[in-house]
């Protein structure tokens, strides 16, 4: 049986929480490269002294959040990219995207956090690096299986290395060709999604809707789904 934490485990995980809700309140108004360990302690009403034996600094507490943010989003992608019963590939992938959307717009400090302008002097880890590639790695595992097109273009030999990189990293058997496709796919979804949230849509496909979900089919017609 799984071991029952102590009431100070209990307690170390509440304040932990308290601690990253307070964080995340503080993106929200001031931005994540103003982010103060200092200023999250006066919110709680904790001593800094306090707080710093949780996250010794605040780019600690900046991986914690940026973890958590990375998590919350793949979990909404990976509840619906699972095979279902009777869900086509094109299905899960199209509904995956939009979860991605959906998330992002529900939460458009977190969005803004790790797929944002960098905070400055930050610079994150495996911990971050492995979070990261939760999202692209399940819209990936759509395609496993699936043969690339035979017209599919030879690979320049740096882009055939990315492509080699991606599948080390956990791709599966995706063909390097449909790899490099899902990959420009991916960051075309980053920038539709970007260009809504920070406001570079405005008086051309605003609200995006509609827009969104032409684009998202025709990433799927991309792939072949």
């Amino acid at each position: 049986m799984p071991a029952v934490p102590t009431a100070r485990e209990r307690a170390r995980r509440e304040l932990t929480a308290d601690i990253l809700a307070a964080a995340r309140r503080q993106l929200a108004t001031s931005g994540a490269a103003a982010l103060s360990v200092r200023a999250v302690a006066r919110e709680l009403g904790l001593a800094s002294s306090a707080l710093y034996r949780y996250f010794a600094t605040r780019d600690e507490l900046l991986t914690a959040l940026i973890v958590q943010a990375y998590d919350d989003v793949a979990d909404a992608v990976e509840a619906t990219v699972g095979p279902r019963r009777g869900a086509s590939r094109r299905t899960r992938f199209t509904g995956a995207c939009r979860a991605f959307r959906a998330w992002a717009l529900e939460h458009p400090h977190e969005y803004a956090l790790i797929h944002g302008s960098p905070v400055p002097g930050y610079r994150g880890d495996e911990r971050t690096t492995a979070a990261g590639a939760r999202v692209p790695l399940a819209l990936l595992s759509v395609l496993a299986g699936m043969d690339a097109p035979a017209d599919s273009p030879r690979l320049a030999p740096q882009v055939a290395e990315g492509a080699a990189r991606v599948a080390a990293a956990g791709a599966g058997e995706v063909p390097p060709a449909l790899i490099v496709t899902a990959a420009q796919c991916w960051t075309a979804l980053l920038g539709l999604v970007s260009s809504e949230l920070f406001g570079q849509l405005a008086n051309t496909f605003d609200p995006a809707d509609a827009f969104a979900d032409a684009t998202i089919e025709a990433l799927a017609d991309r792939l072949g789904l």
